[in-house]
């Protein structure tokens, strides 16, 4: 690689007009997501007294709700934002997968390309909350009830006609593959076939992202792209490098690497461009932020934003999220909000050519 020369973004930099405008354009934009559906429930209690039993807490039951977790998250983010997410999986045959359709539902997410799988457990992801009446509550412990799915031939024959059921309906496809099973490598093919040769086929694999070679996009955090490397991503010259080598492995167009409150970090053919974190680092939650990021970066993409454009939308849109308690999405309000007040973000991309 050449040697290079850090310096502001050129005259393409996006202004936060182009964004705002962006923002209006999300309405109705359809996006494929092949997911690892997972039920995301929340049980908050208020304590009563320590046990005479154990050394534990005793809450009081108060509340508990089912809300779309892993790639449904991700589903419902486009969907408060005024999308259509186009969703394709398995949930198993059971009361969480029931009550996670229902979520999806209730969201207008549509549920048709979902398969209810006899003998497969939906991934659900149980957490306790507790506090007092009238205070914030906090998370004490969780719990997961694995479902590791061992895709069937019918499954394969399932999710390969939801994905050719889809062909041609949308320009961006997203594979959100949380380890479950759902989401394979083999489908890489198909899902191509769903956008075809000019759409964006998107991946974000938490465990085996080299796996998916031939995407056009992929969005992992920093970690796991360390885990796809084998080494760390550094900074400067180092990073760049990175980011080559992780396009490299897998054939992409580009790679956004989010890393926390270093912001992001876009590869593309000519550079990476470096963007500053949205919001404080003093962050409430960061459960979902993740499936914000991709669900925001697929559907900017599909209407039309550039992939720094794309970047700088699920930016604003994580630090949204990461201010609100679990599984959290923000609405096309929200995100106009955050542009309007953090105007100066755009301007402190750094741009790095090479």
């Amino acid at each position: 690689m050449t040697a290079v020369q850090s310096r502001a973004m050129p005259a393409a930099i996006p202004t936060p007009e182009r964004l705002l405008a962006l923002v209006d354009q999300l309405a109705g934009q359809p996006v494929i997501m092949l997911v690892d559906l997972v039920a995301d429930r929340f049980i908050t209690g208020a304590p009563k007294r320590i046990s005479r039993e154990a050394p534990v807490l005793i809450l009081r039951h108060e509340h508990e709700e089912v809300l779309p977790g892993g790639g449904a998250n991700a589903a419902a983010n486009v969907a408060a934002l005024g999308g259509r997410p186009l969703p394709v999986g398995i949930v198993g045959a059971d009361a969480s997968g029931d009550e996670l359709l229902a979520a999806c539902a209730a969201r207008g997410i549509p549920t048709d390309g979902i398969r209810r799988r006899d003998g497969y457990r939906t991934p659900t992801k149980v957490r306790i909350l507790a506090g007092a009446r009238h205070s914030i509550k906090q998370q004490v412990v969780r719990y997961d009830v694995e479902g590791e799915l061992a895709l069937a031939d019918d499954d394969r024959a399932f999710l390969d006609a939801q994905l050719r059921r889809l062909a041609g309906k949308a320009r961006v496809a997203v594979l959100s593959d949380y380890g479950y099973g759902a989401v394979d490598p083999s489908l890489v093919a198909p899902a191509r076939t769903a956008v075809g040769d000019a759409g964006t086929l998107l991946c974000d694999s938490r465990y085996r992202l080299a796996e998916f070679s031939g995407v056009d996009g992929a969005t992992p955090n920093e970690e796991e792209a360390e885990k796809t490397l084998g080494r760390p991503l550094g900074e400067g010259a180092e990073l760049r490098d990175a980011g080559a080598a992780l396009r490299e492995r897998l054939h992409a167009s580009f790679v956004l690497v989010t890393r926390g409150s270093h912001g992001m970090a876009l590869f593309e053919d000519g550079g990476c461009a470096q963007v500053p974190v949205h919001g404080t680092d003093q962050v409430a939650d960061v459960t979902g932020a993740g499936d914000t990021v991709i669900g925001t970066f697929a559907l900017a993409l599909a209407a039309g934003a550039s992939p720094l454009e794309a970047a700088l939308l699920a930016n604003y849109a994580g630090g949204v999220v990461v201010m609100k308690r679990g599984t959290a999405t923000l609405s096309r309000e929200e995100l106009q909000v955050a542009i309007e007040r953090d105007r100066s973000l755009p301007a402190a991309v750094r741009w790095e050519a090479g």
